[in-house]
């Protein structure tokens, strides 16, 4: 038998081909992270956006638990020489606290004030409630309950303090008792005189959250109505001595939370709105 020697080579892969096959590599790959990173930037903003709206819930339960104490024990208890242990006004506003007539208005325009000059009136964006947290306790004093928006870096901040009623001024005492409580409220773009240029770009974004890029109040009020029917109205259209702090009967909040991240895709802020209504239980005395 004869043997014939053959040479046989082994075909491989072309230069073109290997730069082909890795081209769609590169593009198969790049096109998988491009996705992964979109993914992990929804996944944040959307946690944020979640976790704002899990604390500006929790934030607006709160107050409407506080106002729908307000007021409670009810002010004729006053006479009993204790005011420290009664409410001698449902909310704490000035002047000439506790009997004070001043008139609540639309956009801060009334002359109820919460705070000294150049403060927003009459409490859109601050409210002191006065209530017994703790009305079983024949020991318990009455406190005061204040929330103030406050211009912080980089959004505003809803305030909240808690201290016992004093025979001091409300606003002065209140002062110094407020912490941080709801982050990144953008209701308005002007707290305390001082103007947020990113807030003012959210409301250019979301019309329809502030139309007409007009600021919203974080509190607005109805009030007893003497003449009823109806029961309340707002406040601002109420007669005489039916517009004062003592009459208020509901206040409805809305609060405004920016997410922390804008929206990983088109890069626009991510809002929540919520509204409550705090209901005064206790009747006027």
């Amino acid at each position: 038998m004869n043997l014939v020697s053959r040479d046989e080579r082994q075909r491989g892969f072309t230069l073109v081909e290997l730069l082909v096959a890795l081209g769609i590599f590169l593009v198969i790959t790049g096109a998988a992270f491009t996705l992964l990173g979109t993914s992990q930037k929804n996944y944040q903003t959307e946690s944020q956006v979640l976790t704002s709206f899990q604390e500006a819930r929790l934030g607006l339960d709160q107050i409407v638990r506080d106002v729908n104490d307000a007021g409670y024990p009810p002010p004729i208890f006053f006479a009993s020489g204790f005011p420290l242990n009664s409410a001698s006004s449902p909310f704490a506003w000035s002047p000439n606290y506790p009997t004070s007539s001043c008139q609540i208005a639309i956009g801060g325009g009334g002359n109820c004030t919460t705070a000294t000059a150049g403060d927003t009136a009459p409490g859109d964006f601050d409210l002191i409630i006065e209530t017994n947290p703790n009305p079983q306790d024949p020991g318990s004093t009455v406190t005061w309950i204040r929330y103030q928006l406050q211009n912080t870096t980089p959004l505003p901040t809803l305030m909240r303090g808690v201290i016992n009623k004093s025979g001091g001024d409300p606003d002065a005492s209140t002062a110094g008792a407020l912490v941080p409580f709801v982050q990144n409220v953008v209701n308005t773009q002007v707290v305390q005189n001082v103007t947020n240029s990113l807030v003012a770009q959210y409301q250019a974004a979301y019309p329809s959250i502030f139309p007409g890029g007009a600021p919203v109040a974080i509190f607005s009020y109805t009030c007893d109505n003497s003449s009823a029917p109806p029961q309340t109205l707002d406040c601002p259209s109420a007669i005489g001595a039916d517009n004062s702090p003592a009459n208020i009967r509901d206040v409805i909040i809305t609060l405004i939370v920016a997410a922390p991240l804008p929206d990983g895709i088109t890069g626009r802020p991510r809002l929540v709105t919520l509204n409550g209504r705090g209901r005064r239980i206790n009747p006027n005395q």
